[in-house]
């Protein structure tokens, strides 16, 4: 029976992605709401059923004490036998399978798969940004986003029909039942009316900014958090232990300020409450009671208009309470929105194509990118690299050679001029067959949280344990691996290495991440400091391997260590932004220009650097 409403609504449906959410706070929760409306009104159907249930028994009840109160209680049997029989099935039968059927569409069809279906789409439009859309931001804050967001909307949906509908038809359904008795009493109630809409706009126009900020101090919170913990080496090693934690501290206590604020607007809320229901109590029934006294009103009356205040009291906090935690769930949805609705920037253009790689020949044609800043990065900068080439490239820090990489695998658009792979801009082709005809070893070498072979099969997912074994004994990983054993006993590849890899040495990470890329085998090879996390004995186990794997692939090599790049074919001297020489490991030594000063220094084993510059 779950399974029939839990699945009316699969999450993981096929949509038309949206690279320009809506920013509009109502339009966005819509734009994922659209599966689930025809289960929307039928919710709504049904909270005003269990509304109108429940107001037909208070009338029903002022009806029986009319009856009660002028017969006997043979002739109540007589007469009404029949109706409470009747009644009795309803109320014990009827109306609980009424109310299951509600409650499942809610509890059941609604909020499971509303959740999952935000936190599932929202995810794979953030993993579709761009890799500088990542450098400006915390991962924490965005992780906190993607994971609050989702329940924060849902429950938004929640009290739309578990509250706010009901409540309504309730109160319509009061003042019907209150003015069919006497339409006197519509007076108090109707003013109450009035206070209490004056007081949902005090707290709600207050209670959404408040809770939006409290979210967004509580996403600051997970940002410096999971920050200070991704880099707990760092935190360890500088013995910064203390200022770490008067900088979480900062924004814990900030985000306490916020909630205060917030609990403030609650706490003036449920004193108003109780004065307003103290006023329709009062109103209510003691003009019931008086005109029941003048004779103007049956004992029913009285007793059906304080079965309905007293449901209206016990109602209305849970009201307020409900219409609150919906603008506050609102507030962390507009606050989410910051990350889940930001436009996807770096786009495949409209009928772009895949890659269609033939030789592997790399232009960049006059290409400037300053990151936006004027300064910086690349300053017109035109490369040839021949078909089966292998470049070296090196410089100083901050002369553009990151850029380069980075413009290449088009983790940004060229601010000027293109960059041409077989004649083919890259910014034409899909950057999915761009990137898988890379293979690219980073200085940088994290790894997932996985196990060692799901690491390794990241560079090629249907590849067999045997080519995984050779990619890894050609990395020479092979020696350490079958001696990796984790926290719940998972043993050589199974081991799990923890998160970017922490769980390794960064030669261990650097030689999984080598196999990763021999393992694709892709027709062009990027090596950002391959190497410079291996000692000398295992970089010269592997150099010749390197090399092997080079064969037939166009290579460009980045290294500040010269000796792992002296045999390639060209090497290009990176300075400022612009190429400052290019040529062969003895023309360059022979020209007694920068490279030759940087090999002259190659007794400490790296280039100098400058500091202010930007790789």
């Amino acid at each position: 029976m779950f399974s029939f409403f839990e699945n009316i609504v699969d999450p993981f449906v096929d949509y038309p992605e949206n690279n320009t959410p809506p920013r509009r706070l109502f339009p966005f929760i819509w734009e994922y709401c659209k599966p689930f409306k025809t289960l929307f009104v039928w919710t709504g159907v049904m909270s005003v059923v269990s509304a109108a249930m429940e107001l037909g028994l208070l009338y029903y009840l002022g009806q029986l004490v009319d009856q009660l109160s002028a017969s006997t209680p043979e002739n109540i049997w007589r007469d009404q036998g029949m109706t409470l029989l009747l009644l009795t099935v309803f109320v014990l039968f009827l109306r609980p399978v009424i109310e299951f059927f509600g409650r499942a569409l809610l509890s059941n069809s609604i909020l499971p798969n509303l959740g999952t279906m935000i936190r599932w789409r929202a995810h794979r439009h953030v993993l579709r940004q761009s890799v500088g859309w990542f450098e400006d931001d915390f991962a924490g804050r965005i992780a906190n986003r993607i994971m609050q967001t989702p329940p924060a909307a849902g429950e938004a949906v929640f009290q739309v029909f578990d509250a706010i509908a009901f409540s309504i038809a309730y109160l319509v359904g009061a003042a019907i039942l209150l003015s069919n008795g006497d339409l006197r009493l519509m007076v108090p109630l109707a003013i109450w009316s009035v206070l209490f809409v004056l007081l949902m706009r005090f707290v709600l126009k207050r209670v959404g900014a408040a809770s939006e900020a409290s979210s967004n101090a509580r996403s600051v919170v997970t940002g410096r958090v999971v920050d200070s913990y991704t880099n707990i080496h760092s935190v360890k090693l500088f013995a910064h232990h203390d200022s770490e934690i008067s900088y979480a501290r900062e924004a814990i206590e900030n985000s306490r300020s916020t909630f205060i604020r917030e609990m403030r607007i609650y706490t003036v809320m449920d004193f108003s409450l109780n004065l307003l229901n103290g006023f329709l109590i009062v109103g209510v029934v003691g003009m019931a009671i008086y005109y029941w006294s003048v004779g103007s009103a049956t004992l029913g009356l009285v007793a059906a208009s304080a079965a309905l205040v007293l449901r209206l009291h016990a109602m209305t906090g849970w009201i307020m309470w409900a219409l609150s935690n919906f603008f506050q769930n609102l507030g962390v949805v507009s606050e989410g929105m910051q990350t889940i609705a930001q436009p996807i920037t770096l786009l495949d253009r409209e009928n772009a194509k895949p890659l269609a790689l033939s030789e592997g020949e790399i232009c960049f044609d006059d290409i400037t990118h300053h990151y936006g800043r004027g300064s910086g990065g690349l300053d017109g900068l035109s490369l040839k690299v021949k078909p089966g080439e292998k470049v070296g490239v090196v410089g100083r820090s901050g002369a553009g050679k990151s850029t380069l990489v980075k413009l290449l695998l088009r983790f940004y658009d060229v601010e000027n001029g293109g960059i041409r792979i077989d004649d083919q801009n890259i910014a034409d082709v899909t950057q999915d067959s761009l990137r898988g005809a890379i293979g690219m070893v980073q200085q940088d070498s994290s790894l997932m949280h996985r196990s060692v072979m799901a690491n390794i099969k990241y560079g090629k997912p249907d590849a067999t344990d045997a080519e995984v074994h050779a990619a890894t004994k050609a990395a020479a990983a092979d020696i350490f691996i079958d001696d990796l054993i984790d926290p719940n006993g998972n043993k050589g590849y199974a081991a799990e290495v923890g998160e970017r890899g922490v769980k390794l040495s960064g030669g261990q990470r650097q030689r999984v991440t080598l196999a990763r890329v021999i393992l694709k085998n892709a027709p062009i090879l990027v090596l950002d400091e391959a190497t410079s996390a291996l000692d000398s004995e295992v970089e010269a186990a592997i150099q010749d391997t390197l090399y092997g794997v080079m064969q037939g692939k166009t290579v460009i090599a980045i290294a500040h260590r010269l000796s792992t790049i002296a045999q390639m074919d060209r090497i290009v001297v990176l300075e400022k932004g612009k190429i400052a020489e290019d040529g062969t490991h003895d023309e360059l030594l022979a020209k007694g220009g920068l490279y030759a000063g940087f090999w002259a220094r190659q007794s400490g084993g790296f280039i100098g650097y400058e500091e202010g510059d930007k790789t």
